[in-house]
């Protein structure tokens, strides 16, 4: 089975680069479920792409433009998103911050 610690400590984890101006630590996770923090810096860009699982995001920080299949809003802290499977998404950050994903199943290619 798969699966993390039942605890998660920020100051223990490791932060890992997920692209330009963008890192993730993956703060717990199973087979079913997967929680994500993503930190970016202003005008970092997470570029349009799909995958089979659900995502469910809170803007923990910051500020951003979110686009999900083609329709862009832009979002603050305290606010949040949906992204259906296989639905073309980004993120685009306007003011340095973080967004804490979920995802329904696991992303084993985080786990890599």
């Amino acid at each position: 089975m798969i699966k993390g610690d039942n605890f998660f400590k920020e100051a223990e984890a490791k932060w890992e680069l997920a692209g330009e101006g963008i890192s993730r630590q993956i703060t717990g996770y199973n087979t079913q479920l997967m929680v994500v923090k993503v930190k970016f810096e202003t005008g970092a860009v997470g570029y349009e792409h799909d995958h089979f699982h659900s995502q469910g995001t809170v803007v923990a920080s910051g500020k951003f433009k979110i686009t999900i299949d083609g329709k862009s809003e832009i979002l603050e802290t305290g606010d949040g998103f949906f992204v259906p499977p296989n639905a073309k998404h980004g993120a685009e950050c306007l003011d340095a911050g973080m967004l804490i994903d979920v995802f329904n199943p696991v992303r084993e290619d985080f786990l890599k």
